[in-house]
């Protein structure tokens, strides 16, 4: 039981210094201070090191033997190979949905687009970042409803190792609108179970994402 309780505390600190890593808490080149982070988390200096040599394995991470370990972080290529890769699961996704989503989770996707359009249209203006976490929760559902723990599981990791670009790419307020207008078609095929429809908007979707994040800077190379 004890060996389960620390296996199981070494990867709460995993996923906690992952998190920071990938929403920009720790940049590109941070030392990652085993006392330290153990301090911040309230544990031993054992968890967190367990954790780091995950985050390697990862790639988010270097180990440099008698120096410590350096945040290496996710590159612009990372990044713009993570959404064409998203581009064609994203549309398998939404094939799979047609066949296997549940009345509970259209009608979770269905609030979350209407929470969204509110959100557009406050008249203080939209927050960045609650249309962004609503963003976050519409795919995530999304994944849930292909019926597929190994295809949720993977486009939860790469939706999570883009958190800062996704944030960017829904800066203006014409694609955070588009964006929403694009989701609600997704699941408007969804609903008609229109497979091959609900898989070529789904993909179209990520690829208009990355036309908006070439104009943020992002680059293949």
């Amino acid at each position: 039981m004890e060996e389960y309780q620390d296996h199981s505390l070494s990867g709460r600190v995993f996923q906690k210094i992952r998190e920071d890593i990938l929403n920009g808490k720790y940049k590109e080149n941070d030392e990652l201070r085993e006392n330290t982070i153990g301090k911040e988390l309230g544990v031993s200096r054992t968890p967190v090191r367990e954790a780091l040599r995950q985050l390697e394995l990862e790639g988010l991470v270097t180990i440099i033997p008698n120096r410590g370990a350096y945040v290496t972080g996710i590159s612009q290529k990372d990044i713009w190979d993570i959404y064409m890769i998203r581009s064609h699961l994203e549309g398998l996704c939404a094939r799979w949905a047609t066949e296997h989503i549940t009345d509970e989770q259209m009608e979770r996707l269905e609030e979350i687009l209407m929470l969204s359009e509110f959100q557009m249209n406050r008249e203080s203006g939209f927050s960045v970042q609650q249309v962004a976490a609503l963003d976050g929760r519409f795919h995530a559902v999304l994944y849930e409803a292909s019926g597929s723990r190994i295809l949720s599981h993977v486009l939860t990791d790469f939706h999570n190792y883009v958190q800062m670009a996704r944030k960017s790419s829904i800066v203006s307020e014409e694609r955070a609108r588009k964006s929403i207008r694009e989701h609600r078609q997704i699941l408007r095929a969804i609903k008609d179970r229109d497979s091959e429809m609900a898989e070529q908007l789904a993909n179209e979707h990520i690829l208009h994402v990355m036309q908006n994040l070439k104009k943020q800077g992002y680059r293949a190379g």
